[in-house]
């Protein structure tokens, strides 16, 4: 039996349910499962030439794609990982601050073992 067939009978994540200033709201797992976290943990740039902001974008990005189920801006939800993704990359950067901060205090307080890495 494959996995595909095997998680259909089990039930979603828990989530929990983010609202930014304008109303719009982001919805993130509360867990994660163990090798998703150790990718998360050992993930470093991939070359001599990354830089360590370049680090600290692909974790930044690899903890939104890996946690956001959900975003709702202006009434409009988005539940498609490459949709959710895109949609961070193209965000304002007071927007890109608010979900980093948002995430951040996510993982503190729900997954803590990535909490400071």
């Amino acid at each position: 039996m494959g996995k595909r067939s095997r998680r259909r009978g089990s039930e979603p994540a828990a989530t929990s349910d983010y609202t930014d200033p304008e109303g719009n709201v982001l919805t993130l797992r509360d867990s994660l499962s163990r090798p998703t976290i150790f990718k998360i943990k050992r993930e470093s740039p991939r070359s001599a030439a990354a830089t360590a902001d370049d680090a600290w974008r692909r974790r930044t990005e690899l903890l939104f794609e890996r946690l956001a189920v959900r975003w709702e801006i202006e009434g409009l939800p988005l539940d498609d990982q490459k949709m959710l993704l895109g949609r961070y990359r193209m965000a304002d950067a007071e927007t890109q601050r608010w979900v980093r901060q948002t995430v951040s205090r996510h993982v503190e307080q729900k997954i803590p073992e990535l909490a400071g890495d």
